[in-house]
């Protein structure tokens, strides 16, 4: 892969690919909560994660942070572990991102947490440390998470592309690139940037060539029917 075509990828997509991940910080939190309520009843601790996603709806980190804080540290509760990814969200939107990469190591590490939070915390911990890590370590952390079946294969498996793109490892790149930009459950921003990516890297990531063409050939003109 030519370098300056890699230089390019990197200036257009580069870290944004890691706000990739992740939805924005009250949409995350409306998910968690409807995640966890969808579980369990609704009480005081649930009151207070509802409280603080409002905040964060009406773009008040501040207070939100503080509304979140004595929740997290309850801790041994799904809402606990929401609160704690949710103070780990903000951090990272003041540019505190040691602050929140220390929070998202300590859901990972949690066994008491649910595994999707800590998949989450662990694909976010990642994202907000890339740029400090040696790309075996992004490998290591998130190869359990990139493979095909996963709900964050996309996501972790485009970071494990860069890394091996980091270490020089083209061929183990390319066909990982190619398998992101087929899966239907990935967003398709990301699966074309995938198929960008495979191109670049030499690997056909098109099934249907025919097909595809079909679909983004233009209406044939009326006219030449009549």
């Amino acid at each position: 892969m030519r370098q300056d075509q890699m230089a390019n990828f990197f200036r257009r997509y580069g870290m944004p690919v890691i706000a990739l991940v992740v939805i924005g910080l009250a949409a995350l939190g409306g998910y968690l909560w409807w995640d966890h309520s969808s579980r369990q009843a609704v009480g005081e601790s649930s009151e207070k994660l509802v409280v603080a996603i409002d905040s964060l709806e009406a773009g008040n980190l501040g207070a939100a942070d503080k509304q979140l804080q004595p929740l997290a540290e309850e801790g041994g509760t799904a809402n606990a572990v929401a609160a704690s990814l949710l103070r780990a969200g903000i951090a990272m939107e003041q540019n505190r991102s040691k602050d929140a990469i220390a929070i998202y190591k300590s859901v990972a590490a949690d066994t008491d947490a649910p595994q999707p939070y800590r998949d989450l915390a662990t694909v976010r911990e990642v994202a907000a440390g890339f740029d400090s890590m040696e790309p075996q370590q992004v490998i290591d952390k998130l190869q359990p998470l990139a493979k095909p079946g996963n709900p964050w294969f996309g996501v972790a498996g485009e970071l494990v592309g860069i890394a091996y793109l980091k270490q020089g490892k083209d061929k183990l790149a390319g066909p990982l690139f190619a398998q992101i930009s087929r899966d239907e459950d990935s967003p398709e921003s990301l699966r074309r940037r995938a198929r960008q990516m495979a191109g670049l890297l030499g690997v056909d990531a098109i099934d249907d060539v025919d097909e595809i063409a079909k679909a983004n050939a233009p209406d044939a003109p009326e006219a030449a029917a009549q």
